[in-house]
């Protein structure tokens, strides 16, 4: 049930099982898809945009500089969710979702055809971040989105754990897209940097029409249907967002700074310090990513039922404290030098810190806000924390040659992080039993439990 203006209650037509497997679907291909493209952007600058694009004349300052610009993609995120979700919350979920794989798709493959450094000098580095900057664009809009349509049309009882293959999506992304650079790695160095690094990108033009097709054949959302036919939209839901939710906007951007700052340390910075630092072959590092890609994946329904269960609360605060409480051990085990023990660090930090709180994330964020600007709040919020965060590889590196070569001091700035987020997520009331269908609902308490 929802509450009208008028205070009469109206039942919200529920999504057919049949729709509902379409979205989850169209949700794990499109994010996977979107977020295979943001990625290897990361990748590319920790194996060979330092040598192609960013030539310094020194390779860790040449990836210094190419973290730099794997973080701008992060600073335009927040426009993209500002941007793109006033378009969600306007034109609808399923519309906008569609425009983003577009801008996603065509940025990254025009990546691929960039003349390097040695063809045009100055102007490959500047072209190449200005389409990192598109990149950060689409992916501001990307899971707000994606996670969004999830949500309106996940029963209630279970929002958590069909939200949680937006998520999974995300993972499947990041494990596809270290897959396709393992296996261009495997062509030899010489040809990786002579034409082989364009693969994954120009491979992102081809996956544009596999995600378009599963994201036009899903419905929009009932709760969005709902509004436009009371013709309930806001003018400008940026203004609405921070108007009625200003402590979920701010709990918003605090929960997400964490997740952002230590997913690249895993995914993308130690990849360089594997290689750069400890001098270890390539394989190692991706080989770990791997891994914990894999065993996340799996687990992303699991911790989202759990939430079902016993509220996103927990499950967050948990998350937070164990990602403080393993980052030192993860850099002594990083620093034996050992392949198991690094998969291992690897492992156990993503499967039991990080995992749980990205699982809850997309139901966490949908309840955060009132359906009028939830796109927007979701986007919006979430991705200034993003920016925030985003620059974890960058800060990384300046980190390990501050302290000598050693990774204490990124430590330091997880644990740093980790504190941000769980302030985020202690001053958070449970939201679980929230009725996201709601139109009007000003916050937590303001909302109706949802029927089970």
């Amino acid at each position: 049930m929802t509450v009208n203006d008028d205070g009469t209650t109206e039942a919200v037509q529920g999504t057919e099982p049949k729709e509902l497997r379409r979205v989850v679907g169209a949700s794990v291909v499109g994010t996977a898809l979107e977020w295979y493209d943001f990625f290897i952007y990361g990748f590319a600058v920790t194996l060979v945009f330092n040598e192609l694009f960013f030539v310094t004349g020194d390779a860790a300052t040449g990836t210094i500089v190419g973290f730099a610009t794997f973080g701008v993609g992060f600073a335009v995120r927040p426009l993209g969710g500002l941007l793109f979700g006033h378009l969600g919350d306007k034109i609808g979920r399923r519309s906008t979702l569609v425009i983003t794989t577009l801008v996603m798709g065509v940025s990254t493959g025009l990546i691929g055809l960039l003349p390097t450094y040695d063809s045009i000098g100055i102007a490959a580095p500047i072209l190449l971040t200005l389409l990192r900057m598109c990149q950060g664009l689409g992916a501001g809009a990307e899971f707000g989105g994606a996670s969004t349509l999830l949500a309106e049309h996940a029963p209630a009882a279970r929002r958590g754990f069909f939200t949680s293959f937006a998520q999974t999506g995300v993972q499947i992304g990041l494990l596809s897209g270290t897959v396709v650079f393992l296996l261009v790695e495997s062509l030899g160095e010489a040809t990786v940097l002579a034409w082989a690094w364009r693969i994954p990108f120009l491979f992102s033009f081809a996956m544009i029409a596999v995600a378009l097709y599963v994201r036009l054949r899903v419905a929009e959302s009932p709760v969005f249907r709902r509004m436009t036919a009371q013709q309930a939209t806001v003018s400008l839901p940026v203004l609405d967002a921070l108007r009625r939710y200003p402590r979920n906007f701010l709990i918003g951007i605090g929960a997400h700074i964490c997740d952002t700052a230590v997913v690249y340390i895993y995914a993308t910075y130690s990849l360089t310090y594997i290689t750069k630092t400890l001098e270890l072959d390539r394989w190692v590092g991706l080989t770990g990513v791997i891994m914990f890609s894999v065993l996340v994946i799996a687990l992303q329904p699991v911790f989202g039922q759990l939430s079902d269960r016993i509220g996103r609360r927990p499950l967050n605060l948990f998350s937070v404290v164990f990602t403080a409480v393993w980052a030192f051990p993860f850099f002594l085990l990083l620093d034996t030098r050992e392949p198991v023990l690094i998969w291992v660090a690897l492992i156990i930090a993503t499967t039991l810190g990080f995992a749980p709180m990205i699982a809850v994330q997309p139901a966490f964020y949908a309840e955060l806000f009132g359906a009028r600007v939830r796109y927007t709040g979701f986007a919006a919020s979430r991705e200034i924390g993003a920016a925030l965060g985003g620059f974890s590889p960058l800060i990384a590196a300046a980190l390990v040659a501050q302290a000598g070569g050693t990774g204490w001091l990124v430590a330091v700035w997880m644990i740093g992080t980790a504190a941000v987020s769980f302030v985020a997520f202690w001053l958070s009331e449970e939201s679980k039993d929230v009725d996201i269908t709601a139109v009007d609902a000003t916050g937590y308490t303001a909302s109706i439990p949802a029927a089970r």
